[in-house]
């Protein structure tokens, strides 16, 4: 039975912020936080999390050969809803604005240097824009989505950036594909790239403000290049947008979200197996987090780990909206990991427990030290 396992305060408050993980490490790009300026073209924030203890760390700017923070367009700008993938050691980001202007430029991130560059790039490339997906398939990083700004409208067109070449391609694509959407999630499984959820709007592409929220799943198979609508059963999970979107065991996992038509957001976990299209709604043992949107949701091994979203209210104070938490979903948690859940839950005595043991009931118990440091919010 899954369970969720840590609830640590502290880390970075970041809303609509783009994550990966690389090996035992989760990398976060930028995003938002009330009250804070994204008006200038001040460098992007990097943040990691070391699995291993829970600790977040931020990761000091990239200056040039005199000691100067390198500012754009050497490096990103700070922005919200662009997004981001690990291929190899290497994260490439995409898209994403700030309140002023919005981004087409890819750039490329050094886990092992620590370094940004900016590759030279051929091809088609996808026009400027905000809340599109991306995800890897066969050494690809494509691009489905999002709203483009110099045309004021949703997209729903299929790109891919090959990773070798540096070579961007406009997908042709057959079939009916998802409406003209932002804010969705685009999931890689078995050949297939799983579309789920998204604002769309009355009249889309165009944006009038009545929007729509599609409850069903669409894939677009990556060697035919068309897309599908399955006949789904099961606990469908309402229509919503900014949620996140998983693979563990060869399911899809949607966590959170908001529906704007119904005021909601939500904290529920839904999982579909995309063999038998049948959704049914997961409840894990454990402190669920709080209902939220746009938070980042990343497996590694057996556990997935959350961390930031926001859920604004209309009473209340605005520096509240916006999480520094972070979350461990342990899909198949051990009997020494149950054990210390209950250590932790009756607050037991653990100076006779083995050193491994105190180290990791500490790991997840104490909240991180850099979190007031971080949160300006």
């Amino acid at each position: 039975m899954m369970h969720w396992i840590v609830n640590l305060e502290g880390g970075p408050r970041r809303v609509n912020h783009a994550s990966v993980a690389v090996g035992e490490f989760i990398y976060s790009f930028g995003g938002y936080c009330t009250g804070e300026d994204y008006h200038s073209n001040s460098a992007i924030d990097v943040h990691v999390l070391n699995t291993h203890n829970m600790r977040w760390a931020p990761i000091p700017a990239v200056e040039d050969e005199n000691g100067v923070p390198c500012k754009y367009p050497e490096v990103p700008f700070q922005r919200y809803g662009h997004t981001a993938v690990a291929f190899g050691s290497k994260v490439y980001l995409w898209g994403g604005r700030n309140d002023e202007i919005v981004c087409d430029i890819l750039f490329c991130f050094d886990t092992k240097t620590r370094k940004w560059t900016r590759p030279s790039v051929t091809g088609t490339v996808p026009g400027a824009r905000d809340g599109h997906s991306a995800c890897i398939y066969d050494e690809r990083m494509y691009i489905f989505g999002g709203f483009e700004e110099s045309i004021d409208k949703f997209s729903c067109d299929v790109y891919y950036l090959d990773l070798r070449t540096m070579h961007w391609t406009y997908v042709n694509t057959l079939g009916e594909p998802p409406s003209y959407r932002d804010f969705h999630s685009a999931t890689v499984l078995n050949h297939r790239m799983y579309v789920f959820g998204g604002r769309s709007d009355a009249v889309a592409p165009y944006h009038s403000q009545e929007e729509i929220y599609c409850p069903n799943i669409k894939y677009l198979d990556l060697r035919a290049d068309r897309w599908y609508t399955p006949k789904t059963t099961g606990e469908i999970p309402v229509g919503r947008r900014s949620h996140s979107a998983f693979t563990y065991n060869n399911k899809i996992y949607i966590f959170a979200g908001y529906n704007g038509n119904i005021d909601k957001h939500f904290n529920d976990l839904y999982c579909f197996d995309p063999e038998r299209n049948v959704w049914r709604q997961v409840t894990p043992q454990g402190q669920a987090p709080r209902a939220r949107r746009r938070q980042s949701c990343l497996v590694i091994g057996k556990r997935m780990y959350l961390f930031g979203g926001t859920c604004p209210t209309n009473n209340g104070d605005p520096s509240s909206f916006d999480y520094s938490d972070t979350h461990v979903l342990d899909f198949e948690p051990s009997l020494c990991t149950l054990a210390i859940i209950k250590v932790l839950e009756y607050r037991l005595d653990i100076t006779s427990l083995p050193q491994d043991i105190r180290i990791e009931i500490r790991n997840m118990s104490t909240p991180n030290k850099i979190g007031r440091s971080l949160n300006k919010g």
